[in-house]
This record gives C-alpha cells, sequence and structure tokens, in this order.
C-alpha cells in the first residue's frame, strides 16, 4: 500500500547538491487501474496501481492511498514495453531530502515536454502519518487531490504551461 502527499514547491531547498538523486524515465501503459515501467538510473520497473477505495484519497487528512505492486524487468522487456506507452515518457531528476521523523521529500525536477516543472511528494508508513504531517516552508500548495498533477496525467500534456498553478 501506498499513503502520499503531492505539493508544489515554493523554492528548491538549500543544499540539493548534496542530496542523493536518481534519475527515472518513465510511461504509462494504462490508467484505471494505472501500468507504468520506469527506468531509474540502471532498474526497470513494471508498476501496478489501483485505487484503495472508490476516490482513492482519504478524506480527512487528503492523503492519496493506492495498492501498489512493483516487478522487475529486464531492459529488453523495458524497451519494448517502452514504445507500447500511453502519452509522452516523463522524464525527471528525483532528489530525495531528509525530513525528519523517518520521512523523505521526493523531490522531482522535470525534463523533456515538461521542463521547468517542479513537485514533490513524501510517502508515508501510515494514514496518521500523513494525516499530522506538517509540511516543511519551502512546501507549496497540496496537490494530492487535484488530478492534473497525477504522472499520467502529465504524460498527456504537450507543456507544463497546460498546468495553470
Amino acid at each position: 500500500m501506498e499513503i502520499e502527499r503531492k505539493y508544489a514547491i515554493k523554492k528548491l531547498p538549500i543544499d540539493l547538491d548534496k542530496c542523493s538523486f536518481k534519475v527515472i524515465e518513465q510511461g504509462y501503459l494504462c490508467h484505471n487501474p494505472t501500468v507504468r515501467i520506469r527506468k531509474m538510473d540502471d532498474e526497470y520497473i513494471l508498476t501496478y496501481k489501483s485505487k484503495a477505495d472508490q476516490t482513492g484519497v482519504k478524506k480527512a487528512g487528503g492523503a492519496r492511498i493506492s495498492n501498489e505492486v512493483e516487478l522487475p524487468l529486464t531492459k529488453d522487456a523495458y524497451m519494448h514495453l517502452r514504445n507500447k506507452a500511453d502519452g509522452r515518457l516523463i522524464y525527471k531528476k528525483r532528489y530525495y531530502i531528509p525530513l525528519g521523523d523517518g520521512l523523505t521529500a521526493e523531490l522531482d525536477i522535470f525534463d523533456g515536454h515538461l521542463k521547468g516543472f517542479v513537485m514533490v511528494e513524501v510517502e508515508f508508513p501510515s494514514e496518521e502519518a500523513a494525516d499530522t504531517f506538517t509540511a516543511p516552508e519551502w512546501f507549496g500548495k497540496e496537490l494530492t487531490g487535484d488530478k492534473r498533477f497525477s504522472n499520467y496525467n502529465l504524460s498527456k500534456l504537450s507543456s507544463p504551461d497546460e498546468l495553470a498553478l
């Protein structure tokens, strides 16, 4: 199970160059349920996500809760499926920023057709942790419940200008 909240950001955190990161390329084979392929550095993954309830969003704290299964792919299998992606491939650099209390901010700086767009998400160990989370000062508006900011929907855009934050 994945419990997460997404945010825009006000400003990039300082010392970002000291944080670990991964270079990601991902595409979507279908939506609802979501089937995603991802290349993360030299690792290849197929992910199946389905909503944990009818809305996929917990009402009280706003966290998105979904069932998620990840399976390894070979490079050949990834390249075969990559050609079948629905929409555009997403390219981003993901920085891992420790927040304390065992939480990590995953800051995505997009490239390709989404160049210039930046978003952060936090995954939580429980619904309670998600409900009681206080975002750091550098986080901006919460985007969790806004479907425009799902990576699947981002793959359908021509540019980040279509988001109208």
